[in-house]
């Protein structure tokens, strides 16, 4: 018997996250780049630097790897959904956090403006959530897949953020039978554990279940430990560099078709 279920990813597997991050950073560079003089494309480098460098100093910085929560996420959260303490300390955290990282942005490039600094930490949020891309063949592709086979997402992130990013694209969810986000689970991709729990959501076995993620790192080793086949959605040509060996690799989701019928 083949496959009956597929796991998606969420973020730059169905939803074009990058690309959301990436056109955010460039609106509030520009307006930074506007009041200063500055060169947009250094501040953004020197704020995703900084940002990554702050995030990972804080007490939350375990918990929040190991659910999946990147500091370009922190950038915009607001962490105030989630059962666990550390979203908690998370949601006190992040203003401070989303300010200084701009901040010390600006002053690695010679601006000292703590004012300027809050405006854009705004700013960036406003964007952000202004900008839910989804790649173009997601609907169609989970439009022919639906009926014919069991659908979950499952997602790392905070519960809270990742269904503000649900919510923003409103037509995606009806599409699954079951949603399962990390926060919410307590512990999050490889972990093989949120695998056993989605599977057990669906009451399948795991020889019945594709997963399909753009990360090598979480998707497609969590998925292969788990005992699932694994797809793994590479659009942009990446290297592996490491050795996870995904079951499939793909560069359209329509390819998806093939693969599930030759299962």
């Amino acid at each position: 018997m083949g496959a009956t279920a597929v796991f998606f990813d969420l973020d730059d597997t169905l939803l074009w996250d990058e690309r959301s991050v990436k056109e955010s950073f460039r609106a509030t560079c520009d307006t930074a780049a506007a009041k200063t003089g500055i060169d947009p494309e250094a501040l953004e480098a020197a704020v995703r630097r900084e940002a990554r460098a702050l995030y990972e100093s804080y007490d939350t910085y375990a918990f929040t790897a190991m659910i999946g929560i990147n500091p370009f996420e922190a950038l915009w959260g607001q962490f105030t959904v989630g059962e666990q303490p550390e979203f908690r300390l998370m949601a006190q955290i992040v203003p401070g956090y989303q300010k200084e990282s701009w901040q010390r942005g600006l002053q690695a490039l010679g601006i000292d403006d703590e004012e300027l600094a809050q405006q854009l930490a705004e700013q960036f949020g406003a964007e952000r959530r202004a900008r839910p891309h989804v790649y173009e063949e997601t609907f169609q592709v989970l439009k022919e897949l639906k009926g014919r086979y069991k659908l979950l997402l499952l997602t790392n992130g905070c519960p809270g953020l990742q269904q503000e990013k649900l919510d923003s694209v409103p037509e995606l969810a009806p599409y699954f039978d079951e949603i399962v986000i990390s926060g919410s689970f307590g512990k999050g991709k490889p972990d093989k554990r949120i695998f056993e729990h989605a599977l057990s959501r669906l009451n399948i076995s795991p020889q019945d279940a594709v997963m399909v993620g753009d990360k090598l790192s979480t998707d497609i080793i969590g998925g292969l430990s788990a005992g699932l086949k694994t797809v793994w959605i590479n659009r942009n040509d990446r290297s592996k560099h490491s050795n996870i060996e995904p079951d499939y690799e793909i560069k359209h989701l329509s390819e998806l078709h093939g693969i599930l019928e030759s299962i």
